[in-house]
């Protein structure tokens, strides 16, 4: 298969579905089809970082594991109830989870890499908490990117990079897929996907998690809408399905996750020879 048109690979937010992306690219790898250039959001940051360091389908599997574990929230209730009773005082710099275990999973995972070591160059978006502009994180510790990357406001707390204060990039830009396009990729292939409606809220806590889903989604929308009728030739666009909710936490869906986004792939992959042919 001729290579010589450069594919662009943009994974966008969605928690433990981003390990979708797993699948995706064993589909990819199956057809010899190489990426030239990744893009990663908020939890598609991890699988970006991963795919661009040069990981194995099996060692991002178990990164997949360990990261999304209930550790990763066991002070979410203690601390909300001290945040609520005034026992603790909620700044700028605060959040509702301590984040020791995400520390130390990113720690073991992309110890003191840098954007340097990478086998592919890699484009990591977050927000800047402070002013509300999306930040494109190309230089330093990936650990850093990552981190500032999955940093969902009010939960974990801020991470601070340059000396900004940066939030969970899907707050600005869910699917960054024009970063690819400026950087001039002849083929780009998109993975979002779209956060679960809660069927029932009895807390505030669950109301604000269904108006950020709401939130987010639609900016989602809007983003897929505008790109596809500006480059719709170049752009395809892989949202897997689900047939039940996929709750941030269930590890024992991670296999189903990443079938389907096997299968979600595997159907554009005649489409994708026929742009790099």
């Amino acid at each position: 298969m001729p290579d010589e048109r450069k594919i662009g690979l943009v994974v966008g937010s969605g928690g433990v579905k981003c390990a979708a992306s797993i699948g995706l690219l064993r589909v990819l790898q199956q057809h010899g089809v190489t990426v030239d250039r990744v893009v990663g959001c908020s939890g598609g940051s991890l699988y970006a970082a991963a795919i661009a360091l040069g990981f194995t389908l099996d060692h991002m599997i178990e990164l997949t594991f360990n990261l999304w574990s209930p550790d990763l929230m066991k002070d979410y209730r203690s601390n909300l109830s001290a945040f609520q009773s005034g026992e603790k005082r909620f700044t700028e710099k605060s959040g509702l989870v301590d984040d020791a275990v995400l520390f130390a999973v990113l720690t073991e995972v992309f110890g003191e890499s840098t954007f340097t070591d990478t086998t592919i160059p890699l484009h990591i978006i977050a927000a800047d908490f402070m002013t509300g502009e999306r930040h494109i994180l190309e230089q330093g510790r990936i650990f850093d990117a990552v981190r500032a990357s999955v940093a969902i406001p009010a939960v974990f707390p801020p991470w601070e990079v340059d000396g900004r204060l940066l939030v969970d990039g899907a707050v600005v830009d869910p699917l960054p897929i024009d970063v690819a396009i400026q950087h001039r990729a002849d083929v780009i292939i998109a993975m979002g996907f779209e956060l679960d409606y809660r069927s029932r809220m009895r807390s505030m806590t669950a109301v604000n998690a269904h108006l950020n889903s709401i939130y987010i989604n639609n900016l989602l929308r809007k983003s897929l809408a505008f790109h596809t009728l500006a480059h719709h030739d170049e752009i395809i666009l892989i949202i897997p399905e689900f047939d039940r909710p996929i709750s941030t936490f269930s590890t024992d869906s991670i296999p189903y996750i990443v079938a389907q986004g096997e299968m979600a792939a595997e159907q554009d992959m005649a489409y994708l020879k026929s742009l790099l042919s």
